[in-house]
C-alpha cells in the first residue's frame, strides 16, 4: 500500500491512477488530519499500514515536513520509506527533508513514471532479499530479513538511511566512502550540495550505536569508514 498525501485533486488523482496500473495499491489523502487518521487506523489492524509515504511539503494546515518529523520520531512508523514531493528550485525544503529521514525526494512537477521509478527504487532498498543474514561487529548486530540493529543485545531504533549506512559499513569494513560516494548509493544523488545531509545521518547513527559510533571513523578530506575491532 502506497500512500499519497497531496492537497491538489487532480495530481492526487493522476498518482493514485498511475499506481495502481503499475501493480501497486494506493490511499490518498488531501491533508494531515486524514493522513493520520488513516494511519492510527492502519496500525489497530482496521486497515493496511503503508509500504510508503509520497508525502507533499506544501500542504493546508500541518505541512510535510512536520508529518515527517513526527513520522521518524514515532518508533511504530520510524522506517517507514518517504519520498518527499517539493516545488522545484526549493532546495532549503529538499535539504532539510533529507536531513530529517527523507528517503528520496521528486521535485514538481514530475512524471508519472519517474514517480513509479523512484518508488520502486526506494522499496528494493529498504525491503532486504530473502535468505540475507546478520551482519555482526562488536556489540552491533544488523538483521537484514528483519531489519533491526541490537546494540550491546538491546534494539535500537533505527530510520532506513542510517540503517542503510550501518549496512554498507558493515558489509565494506575498513573501506573509506565519500561524501558524493554515500550520497550516490544511499541517496541514489550526486548532488554535492547535500553533502552535509551525509554528515548530519552519521553524526545521529554514532549517537544510536553508542560506545560502538566511535568505530564510524572520519577520513579527513574523503569521507567515513569503519574500523572493526580487530578486523
Amino acid at each position: 500500500m502506497i500512500y499519497c498525501v497531496e492537497d491538489d485533486d487532480s495530481i492526487r488523482e493522476l498518482m493514485l491512477y498511475t499506481l495502481r496500473a503499475s501493480g501497486f495499491e494506493g490511499r490518498g489523502f488531501s491533508e494531515a488530519g486524514e493522513f493520520w487518521q488513516a494511519l492510527e487506523l492502519a496500525r489497530s489492524g482496521d486497515g493496511k499500514m503503508p509500504r510508503l509515504v509520497v508525502l507533499d511539503i506544501m500542504l493546508p494546515g500541518e505541512d510535510g515536513i512536520s508529518i515527517l518529523q513526527k513520522l521518524r520520531s514515532n518508533p511504530a512508523t520510524a522506517e517507514v520509506p518517504v519520498i518527499m514531493a517539493t516545488a522545484r528550485g526549493t532546495e532549503y525544503d529538499k535539504v532539510k527533508g533529507l536531513d530529517l529521514g527523507a528517503d528520496d525526494y521528486l521535485a514538481k512537477p514530475f512524471g508519472m513514471m519517474e514517480m513509479i521509478s523512484r518508488i520502486k527504487a526506494v522499496l528494493r532498498r529498504s525491503e532486504p532479499k530473502q535468505g540475507e543474514e546478520s551482519l555482526v561487529f562488536g556489540g552491533v548486530e544488523v538483521n537484514l530479513s528483519q531489519h533491526t540493529v541490537t546494540v550491546n543485545g538491546k534494539p535500537v531504533e533505527m530510520p532506513l538511511k542510517e540503517f542503510e549506512l550501518l549496512k554498507l559499513f558493515m558489509e565494506n569494513p575498513g573501506m573509506a566512502f565519500s561524501r558524493d560516494k554515500l550520497l550516490s548509493r544511499i541517496w541514489d544523488t550526486d548532488y554535492m550540495g547535500e553533502s552535509r545531509t551525509v554528515d548530519v545521518h552519521i553524526s545521529s547513527l554514532r549517537t544510536r550505536l553508542g560506545e560502538w559510533g566511535s568505530a564510524i571513523k572520519t577520513v579527513r578530506s574523503v569521507g567515513y569508514r569503519l574500523e572493526v575491532p580487530h578486523a
